[in-house]
């Protein structure tokens, strides 16, 4: 099995996961935001959550489904961030550096998704 650092999918979903706790604190701190920044922080560390717990998949199609629910909370937070961005509550900037993470883990979840159904 390959360790944390060699596994770009378990890498980039807990990056990914930190950077919405990090956005949580901010959205909560300064700009008073207790819901929609929650529902990023929920959806946004789950997809991590999901990649971790399918690497110890009881079988092929355990595997599958946890990177699918892994999928679709990524699918949920880009939405998330795209709303905060059009709210005014992030700036342009903050939403492209965080959309452009997401929409890479979605290509990869993706690709990981369709070839597990391949197999």
């Amino acid at each position: 099995m390959k360790t944390k650092e060699e596994n770009v999918i378990v890498t980039k979903s807990y990056s990914f996961a930190v950077r919405c706790v990090k956005l949580y604190k901010y959205l909560s701190e300064e700009k008073h935001d207790y819901v929609i920044g929650k529902q990023l922080l929920r959806c946004g560390t789950s997809v991590g959550a999901n990649v971790k717990e399918s690497i110890r998949g009881l079988s092929k199609a355990d595997f599958r489904a946890k990177m699918s629910i892994a999928l679709k909370e990524a699918s949920e937070s880009e939405y998330w961030i795209e709303l905060l961005r059009d709210t005014d509550y992030i700036t342009s900037q903050q939403a492209e550096s965080m959309l452009a993470d997401c929409v890479e883990l979605l290509k990869l979840l993706t690709s990981i998704v369709k070839s597990s159904a391949d197999n």
